[in-house]
């Protein structure tokens, strides 16, 4: 099993500075060993062994992510230890693996926490959620609608500016490129998909739409899981300090249902 990290500079243990340590990764690989499945974890492009001296954000795009798991896929199946290789791609990772998954040595495909929606919709939603005023919401969604274009915008609005910054324009460029639900129905290997009802990025509707687009799949919902894949209420402090608590054990059945899917 090849585990795809998450949005951000998420390290091979499922780890990172801005939201926490909760080692969801590194649970995980120790859970599916015991099942006797092998597994390989791996530091994102920026983070942990694969920081890179003079890194420029604009240099960075979508499709390195999914390139680097073809890469170890490629690597994977020239080493005789393993019979078949099964991509399993958390919250962001969910698309990356979804595309690598096209990759015809690939068996099996598992969506974690995956987005249903492409990343805009998903943003312009938060606005709404939040009750941003409707020239925010106007402002933000011609701004996507440029970058869908594959335009840069020069000035953005400073206000703005954590989310459209010129540097990390490529990327978002690249990233608009895929739709996930477009991305699922290309699948033709088994796929499983897996949402938690106390998950408070990613909610259950998005892995229903997923579950839509590829009728086929195997749906998990796994009741008090959240994001990082620890069992919480749906209430925002307990379900954030879970985010930093590397000891407590992965929600039950998630292990399970994996280890049952690939065999």
């Amino acid at each position: 099993v090849i585990i795809i990290a998450g949005s951000g500079p998420t390290d091979r243990d499922g780890n990172n500075p801005l939201s926490g340590k909760s080692n969801s990764y590194k649970l995980l690989a120790e859970g599916l060993a015991q099942n006797n499945i092998a597994s390989l974890r791996y530091d994102k492009r920026r983070i942990g062994k694969s920081v890179v001296a003079n890194f420029k954000e604009d240099s960075l795009t979508f499709d390195q992510y999914i390139n680097d798991v073809n890469s170890w896929v490629n690597i994977i199946n020239k080493d005789k230890r393993f019979n078949k290789i099964i991509i399993l791609g958390h919250s962001e990772g969910s698309l990356v693996g979804m595309i690598a998954s096209k990759n015809l040595k690939v068996s099996k495909y598992i969506s974690l926490a995956g987005a249903g929606r492409m990343i805009d919709d998903i943003i312009i939603q938060q606005l709404k959620d939040q009750k941003q005023p409707e020239n925010i919401i106007k402002d933000i969604t011609n701004m996507f609608s440029e970058l869908k274009k594959g335009n840069r915008i020069e000035k953005p609005n400073p206000m703005y500016y954590s989310l459209f910054r010129p540097s990390v324009q490529p990327y978002m460029i690249s990233w608009l490129k895929y739709n996930p639900q477009e991305e699922i129905k290309k699948l033709t290997i088994p796929v499983l998909i897996i949402q938690g009802t106390s998950d408070l990025q990613v909610p259950e509707n998005e892995a229903q739409l997923l579950s839509k687009a590829n009728p086929k799949a195997k749906y998990l919902l796994l009741e008090k899981m959240n994001h990082v894949l620890k069992t919480s209420s749906l209430d925002r402090k307990e379900n954030f300090d879970t985010y930093s608590k590397p000891d407590l054990p992965l929600s039950d059945g998630l292990i399970s249902g994996i280890v049952k899917f690939i065999h």
